[in-house]
């Protein structure tokens, strides 16, 4: 499988990659607008509620995972093969792109991010649509199993689950608009998905990723559940792990929006300590903090 972050670079090398574009905003903006007004030539455009997702409920969040037929359905009209090669972007980080590389990576087609996302690009935007080809396009129906995906009672027992929202929302401060209650599943540690990334929205190196997670205890992904405000900036952790060369974790996709409606109990407050050290920023040693809360939309945080 190809690596789950490739630069530019790659991309010039990989001509016959899918380019999706899955831009997302939560401030109501349209990312099908964006999309319009200058792309990535030959990218085509990625419907996140639409086509990442099934629709949403207090019992499931609001992000459910789509029925796998429909997401079947959804790659075949968007040229995406069992064979193909896509590369996604956004223009945050990668925090609603990272969504569909790990639904794709999830069921062993190969995706990656785009490191730098739309801003990396160096050529003209485009204002074309994609042109349509005769070639046959056949996509598979399999889902995302347990080997993939966490569920309610597993996230609430650990052993190692992450919250990938701002450390405010982890900490109870915000969100009362979007979910029933504030604060965080006990037991969990914040690890911002934010912390993944430099103040370009580059990712941080590999190297560099591992000592992230290190500091909250993490040398191997394969334990972890990730989670976040509705199972989409969650996705950014899963896949800066597999970058890090530390594994594969889980996603647990109801993810706040899902566990806030629930009577289960609620943690607010900071972020535990792991032995001795201290993090000024929850899950990010204080050398590497730059310059990046600066550089992403407040809107990530409820993701």
């Amino acid at each position: 499988m190809i690596p789950p972050v490739v630069d530019v670079a790659w991309l010039a090398g990989h001509p016959q990659a899918v380019i999706a574009d899955v831009r997302w905003y939560l401030d109501g903006r349209s990312g099908a607008q964006a999309y319009a007004a200058g792309h990535i030539p030959g990218a085509i455009f990625i419907d996140l509620d639409a086509e990442l997702a099934a629709p949403a409920s207090p019992e499931a969040g609001r992000h459910p995972l789509p029925d796998p037929e429909k997401f079947a359905s959804a790659m075949v009209d968007a040229g995406v093969s069992d064979d193909s090669i896509v590369v996604a972007y956004d223009d945050a980080g990668g925090f609603s792109a990272g969504r569909l590389v790990w639904m794709l990576r999830a069921i062993g087609v190969d995706a990656a991010l785009l490191d730098g996302g739309l801003a990396a690009w160096p050529g003209e935007l485009s204002t074309a649509e994609p042109r349509e080809t005769d070639a046959e396009v056949t996509f598979g129906i399999r889902g995302w199993g347990p080997d993939v995906v966490a569920t309610i009672d597993e996230a609430a027992r650990g052993p190692v689950v992450i919250d990938a929202r701002s450390a405010g929302r982890y900490r109870g401060e915000g969100g009362a608009a979007l979910d029933p209650k504030s604060g965080h599943i006990p037991g969990a540690l914040s690890a911002p998905m934010t912390g993944n990334l430099d103040a370009s929205n580059h990712f941080l190196a590999p190297e560099t990723l591992r000592e992230r997670f290190a500091a909250l205890g993490i040398t191997d992904a394969n334990p972890v559940i990730s989670y976040c405000g509705s199972g989409v900036t969650a996705c950014h952790n899963l896949i800066a792990m597999e970058y890090a060369s530390l594994g594969r974790g889980r996603l647990y996709v109801g993810s706040w929006s899902q566990y806030s409606a629930t009577d289960r109990p609620v943690a607010t407050g900071p972020h535990p300590q792991r032995g001795h050290l201290r993090h000024g920023l929850e899950g990010f040693p204080h050398h590497l903090h730059g310059g990046f809360r600066k550089c992403l939309p407040v809107s990530i945080a409820a993701l």
